[in-house]
């Protein structure tokens, strides 16, 4: 029989790790919608600099996934203690 503080560990670790990817995601989803409408504003106004906002809209859409992918690890961190350090 396995203890109930272990099941109530590997729960919580599971747990974690859904909240985690769920913000997350929510959040990347967010920040990339906002940077794509002001892109797209910044385009209709100002066409002739149509390149430079390109290219700095997809230097900080980088930054953003980057936070995604932090969550991900972190998620997967949790999985791993929750599934082998915590037990089968």
């Amino acid at each position: 029989m396995i203890p109930e503080s272990m099941v109530l560990a590997k729960s919580a670790a599971l747990f974690g790790a859904a909240l985690t990817l769920g913000i997350g995601v929510v959040g990347a989803s967010i920040g990339l919608g906002l940077i794509g409408m002001k892109a797209c504003e910044n385009l209709g106004k100002y066409p002739e600099s149509g390149a430079s906002i390109r290219n700095l809209a997809l230097l900080i859409g980088t930054f953003v996934e980057a936070g995604a992918i932090y969550c991900l690890i972190l998620a997967g961190a949790l999985i791993y203690v929750a599934t082998y350090v915590l037990g089968h």
